[in-house]
């Protein structure tokens, strides 16, 4: 195996802690489930790493990368809203930001052209609040800390960042697409 495939193998590995990573959440041990998750979180930084300082970019880990996220995250957002830790508002939201920014990079590819997927500033900090998010959700339900105040204020934060870099998103490649139809 050729090192520039690793980034991809992290990947499909992030992709593979997703059952277990539900199961825990359902079943328990929470903790476990949060160790999961922090392993999976770590595993999508340090594929972004190799990716970018060792060029070893591949098509398969531009389209699969942000696909792995977008699962690993809507999965874990169903399990806890269906195991009733998180509102059931939320997941909607989550679902819909991932939903609109699939459908307009599709719309984008075929009626405008091929594309760089690349995540905009606050896409990066909506996918860092809503891992700081989910991880303080299982730690408390571990623990009792911290307490629900703190995870209530990280819910709105959630939607907020959601909210915002949904609305990023059809802004930037809507500008691209009026940019790139004009030519």
């Amino acid at each position: 195996m050729k090192p520039r495939y690793i980034p991809n193998l992290l990947t499909v590995f992030r992709i593979a802690l997703i059952p277990p990573i539900v199961w825990t959440i359902l079943h328990g041990p929470t903790q476990t489930a949060a160790v999961l998750v922090a392993v999976a979180v770590l595993t999508d930084g340090l594929d972004g790493f190799l990716a970018k300082n060792f060029d070893w970019r591949t098509r398969f880990g531009e389209i699969t990368d942000p696909i792995a996220d977008k699962a690993l995250f809507i999965s874990v957002f169903i399990a806890l809203a269906y195991a009733g830790f998180i509102p059931v508002w939320l997941v909607w939201a989550v679902l819909i930001r991932d939903l609109v920014i699939v459908s307009g990079g599709l719309a984008y590819h075929y009626l405008i052209g091929r594309f760089e997927m690349s995540p905009t500033v606050i896409s990066k900090l909506n996918t860092l609040v809503q891992f700081l998010f989910v991880f303080t959700v299982l730690i408390s339900l571990s623990t009792g800390f911290p307490n629900s105040t703190v995870v209530k204020y990280l819910t709105y934060i959630v939607l907020a960042t959601t909210i915002l870099s949904g609305l990023d998103y059809v802004v930037t490649w809507g500008k691209k697409a009026v940019i790139q139809r004009s030519q």
